[in-house]
């Protein structure tokens, strides 16, 4: 059934292309290791195996990533407010809530489904958030997991987590057992590192073009559905400020699941980085808000 969320078909479009573009990608990496390790059955037992453990558990592992826990509506009255009412308007499935412990102000929703979804929220963003700027930060999360954008994520992510591990593998072998090797198991390392980072490397280009878009698309469906362009604004600008106090500790924590956040966990000195962001610029979508300000006519919005 679908949602009320206001439909995005660029966002559609954008993810079966890409899906399909990393489903080339994912084939060419295991017939590469296929012939590199000489193993139909390891490659597609290790692959397979990893791809379904992301898949259905992908929100466990991110909550104990980022500590956090399922709670309560007792335990978090406003919280879980918010998201009923939020839902309801909707017309969708409520999410499983958590709550990070993290002075990090941040959100992110996780999960294969709607039906298997988890909204989890850090309890710096709680603290510094009013109920508007809340409301407008879980639409914006709500939207992901209605959009299906959060799943594709998952299984998009996963080519480069897979690739990564091979590289950190093939990499260490090299460094540790090198001098046991012979020179054609050494070469075979070699290509297996070579094939791997260029796999890790399309995959990163190719996860952060879509996550970009999907952020934007996010932001319009949460303002749409709350009507308050303005207050998802604010919520932002706070957030992206209050970042760069983040201690280096907790944003290291985060970043890795930056394609899932609210805004990334950036500190500061991060010009370069920012072009391999997994998010727009904050002049940009707070641009895209004000417009929607505008086409909606809520008050204080000046008309371009």
């Amino acid at each position: 059934m679908r949602s009320r969320f206001e439909p995005d078909r660029q966002l559609t479009a954008r993810m079966a292309v890409t899906m399909f573009l990393l489903g080339l990608v994912y084939v060419a990496f295991i017939a590469a290791l296929i012939v590199l390790l000489k193993s139909v059955v390891l490659v597609v037992v290790i692959a397979a195996g990893l791809l379904l453990a992301q898949f259905w558990f992908s929100d466990r592992i991110a909550l104990y990533a980022m500590h956090g826990r399922l709670v309560t509506a007792e335990e978090e009255p406003r919280l879980h407010g918010v998201i009923d009412r939020l839902c309801a308007a909707a017309d969708m499935p409520k999410p499983q809530v958590a709550v990070s412990g993290m002075d990090m102000p941040n959100a992110f929703a996780t999960g294969r489904n709607a039906d298997h979804a988890v909204v989890c929220v850090t309890t710096g963003l709680q603290r510094r958030l009013t109920t508007e700027e809340l409301e407008g930060v879980l639409a914006h999360e709500l939207s992901h997991v209605a959009h299906r954008d959060v799943a594709v994520i998952t299984i998009a992510s996963f080519l480069g987590v897979l690739a990564g591990l091979i590289v950190r593998f093939a990499f260490y072998s090299q460094l540790f057992g090198g001098a046991r090797r012979d020179q054609n198991t050494a070469a075979l390392l070699a290509l297996v590192m070579a094939v791997s980072a260029l796999v890790y490397a399309l995959s990163f280009l190719l996860i952060r073009a879509l996550s970009r878009y999907r952020e934007l698309a996010a932001d319009r469906a949460a303002a749409l559905l709350t009507a308050k362009p303005s207050a998802l604004a604010s919520a932002l600008t706070k957030v992206s400020g209050d970042v760069a106090r983040i201690p280096t500790q907790d944003l290291r924590t985060a970043q890795a699941f930056n394609a899932f956040f609210f805004t990334p966990a950036l500190g500061p000195g991060t010009a370069v980085a920012n072009l391999f962001s997994t998010h727009p610029s904050l002049e940009r979508r707070i641009e895209a808000l004000a417009e929607i300000s505008a086409e909606l006519g809520e008050p204080g919005s000046r008309t371009p």
